[in-house]
């Protein structure tokens, strides 16, 4: 007799775009955690734009998070000369660099483009060219993904909108809640932003994945933001950026 195949079994949380947002991350950690997951992946972007770096590196690494490096991740642990950025992420990028610990450094800096892990994968941007920092907002995009595309599902960030592709022989996106992985599909699915969402919806965003069901689900939460606006504006970050908070753009 054949035997039948087994599905692995576990509940990942999968989270990025968290750009220092410690009340954000802890409102997400503390959820997930709620909801049964035992493990966790980060898309990347761990730091930049808010006012806790230190404390967000800390607690992704404290959850083993299987984690790629986001373009922020980038910025601010590396030497990257940043005249010719927005104005904005200089500052901050400048600043997160003044935070961060040497450990913490070296940590982001070797973080790599991609990962794949208990049969899916994650990339903070795209697939086709990582390094480069494209954003997927529509399905000629996520084509040029989906050829390099090696498993089922690969979960994404970057641009801080949850989306979902799927490919069978055409390309369909758009919005979810909730996504029942089916054979025969690929799925590259954008996980939203725990720190700074830019839907028009303030609420933090992440997925769960259960590999045994095969049933991907966005979760929205609400956390304390005005904490997060305080430190912004204690930490002599521009006052734009804490107010962007509060419009989820």
């Amino acid at each position: 007799m054949m035997r039948k195949l087994e599905r692995p079994k576990g509940r990942y949380a999968i989270f990025g775009d968290i750009h220092s947002n410690l009340p954000a991350l802890e409102a997400v950690v503390a959820d997930a955690r709620a909801r049964g997951c035992d493990r966790f992946a980060c898309v990347g972007d761990i730091v930049g734009y808010n006012a806790h770096p230190c404390e967000c590196v800390d607690l992704v690494r404290s959850l083993n998070a299987v984690t790629v490096k986001g373009n922020h991740d980038e910025y601010c642990a590396g030497d990257v000369d940043l005249e010719g950025f927005h104005p904005l992420a200089a500052d901050v990028a400048a600043w997160t660099r003044r935070q961060l610990r040497p450990e913490q450094i070296e940590y982001l800096r070797s973080l790599p483009l991609e990962a794949q892990v208990d049969g899916f994968t994650i990339v903070h941007a795209t697939l086709d060219t990582p390094a480069k920092w494209g954003y997927v907002f529509d399905r000629f995009e996520a084509e040029q993904s989906f050829v390099y595309q090696k498993t089922t599902v690969c979960f994404f960030g970057h641009t801080h909108v949850p989306l979902a592709f799927e490919k069978t022989s055409e390309v369909r996106f758009g919005l979810y809640n909730r996504i029942q992985i089916a054979l025969g599909r690929r799925y590259f699915i954008n996980v939203g932003s725990v720190g700074q969402p830019r839907d028009g919806d303030p609420r933090a965003a992440y997925v769960t994945y259960d590999l045994e069901t095969g049933v991907v689900e966005l979760h929205r939460l609400e956390y304390d933001i005005e904490a997060a606006q305080r430190a912004i504006l204690e930490a002599g970050l521009p006052e734009r950026l804490a107010q962007r908070l509060a419009l989820g753009r």
